[in-house]
């Protein structure tokens, strides 16, 4: 039996709650459905989580850590190259974004779901996207804009926009739309108000 690859039951309760959620939200999956998808009991499902918002969290730790390898893959990718790093994350951008099931950005799905800004998914939602505006900076910095943090916080928002989109338009419409507004963005520097 070499190569098959044991996952652990909270593994696999994360991917089941991952696949119900994407395909239909947050709040609409009850725990019992997950448990269903996951084949295994409420008794084991509550070992590995407190409550279905723990579950929730997992989840969008497990997406934040998939959108913080693809970005750092790029950022690695293009060893300091500015303008290849955003061709390489249009790329991904598009590919993510208009895969067959994908309803949106999972963090701004949350958020919207989840609107107390003190709950554990909104705080989990606020660290990556903190995460992802401080990476972008670092992506600029070799530019040495007027103002890295506001350009960081505009290409977030293009972000967004991509992830927005990505059901919306095809791959190659959205990855060009993301490449050239993030050219246009970090070409020109921004006047400190």
């Amino acid at each position: 039996m070499s190569g098959v690859v044991k996952v652990s039951m909270r593994d696999r309760l994360i991917e089941a709650g991952s696949e119900l959620f994407t395909a239909e939200g947050l709040r609409a999956v009850s725990v019992d459905r997950v448990i269903e998808r996951a084949g295994t009991t409420k008794v084991t499902f509550y070992r590995h989580f407190r409550s279905k918002d723990d579950l929730v969290v997992a989840h969008l730790e497990l997406r934040a850590e998939q959108e913080r390898h693809g970005i750092g893959a790029a950022m690695e990718l293009a060893a300091g190259d500015v303008d290849r790093t955003f061709e390489l994350i249009a790329a991904t951008l598009g590919t993510m974004a208009c895969t067959p099931g994908f309803r949106g950005c999972p963090f701004i799905n949350a958020a919207a779901e989840y609107p107390d800004p003190e709950s554990a998914v909104r705080r989990t939602v606020d660290r990556h996207r903190s995460w992802c505006k401080e990476t972008f900076e670092r992506i600029v910095a070799p530019l040495r804009l007027a103002d890295p943090a506001g350009v960081a916080a505009d290409l977030m928002l293009l972000r967004d926009g991509a992830m927005v989109a990505g059901y919306l338009d095809g791959e190659a419409t959205l990855a060009a739309s993301f490449l050239r507004s993030s050219r246009a963005l970090t070409r020109v520097p921004v006047a400190r108000p």
